[in-house]
């Protein structure tokens, strides 16, 4: 790992004499090392020069894949916490809905998923907000791959009923299901804009507590307004 550090502290390459002398290491150990790291991918070596190679790159791009996803729990945890709702961060990519993070806790529980969130946007406040965010192409060709049926009674029946609701959607406005997913349960979903990317932070409450569900949604959609700037790189995970 100190042959590592070394090498990336040296842009433009360094040869191992050099890197056994700043790592503290025997040179034999040093030389012993850097073959193993260049078999492995860790590091390449050009004309007596050592760079890092793609296996390290991969291992660096994964860490701040994860430091971001990190940043992301953290702050919903935060948000669930002040507000009191379980709080949900999902994006649609690659035509699909993907659901990134959900930070519930015993007090606070999340919805269960019970039938496939990625089946089922047309149903919950999360899937609608995605959809919303789309084209009308993009919107017909999910529905096409994840027909509209019903879930609860109060499911929307067809898709040209859902398209025609995703279109008077006003934008970034929450959008606000009432028992279409699961019986007992409301949910407000809050648009992201972060680049070209449709995401969304949404939140959930039992039927009996749907009171609070604007005042929270309007809290947390405040939240992300004061926070969205530091969040953007973050939330393109």
């Amino acid at each position: 790992m100190r042959l590592l550090e070394a090498v990336a502290d040296h842009e433009y390459g360094a040869p191992a004499k050099q890197l056994a002398r700043e790592t503290g290491l025997a040179l034999p150990t040093a030389y012993h090392l850097l073959r193993t790291l260049v078999h492995e991918g860790y590091l390449r070596r050009d004309r007596g020069l050592f760079f890092l190679g793609d296996a390290a790159e991969r291992l660096s791009s994964s860490g701040a894949e994860q430091k971001r996803r990190s940043t992301v729990a953290d702050t919903l945890a935060h948000w669930r916490d002040s507000i009191g709702v379980p709080v949900y961060y999902a994006r649609y990519r690659d035509g699909e809905i993907e659901v990134i993070c959900v930070s519930a806790s015993r007090e606070i529980p999340a919805v269960e998923e019970w039938a496939d969130f990625r089946e089922s946007g047309h149903a919950h406040a999360i899937g609608q907000c995605l959809l919303s965010q789309l084209d009308e192409d993009a919107r017909r060709d999910h529905l096409a791959r994840y027909p509209v049926r019903p879930l609860t009674p109060y499911t929307v029946r067809d898709s040209h009923t859902l398209l025609r609701r995703l279109a008077g959607m006003p934008r970034m406005e929450p959008v606000v299901e009432r028992q279409e997913y699961a019986l007992g349960t409301v949910c407000a979903a809050i648009p992201i804009t972060a680049g070209t990317a449709a995401a969304t932070m949404a939140i959930s409450l039992p039927l009996h507590q749907a009171d609070r569900l604007l005042p929270a949604a309007r809290r947390l959609q405040a939240e992300i307004g004061r926070h969205l700037g530091s969040l953007t790189l973050s939330i393109s995970i």
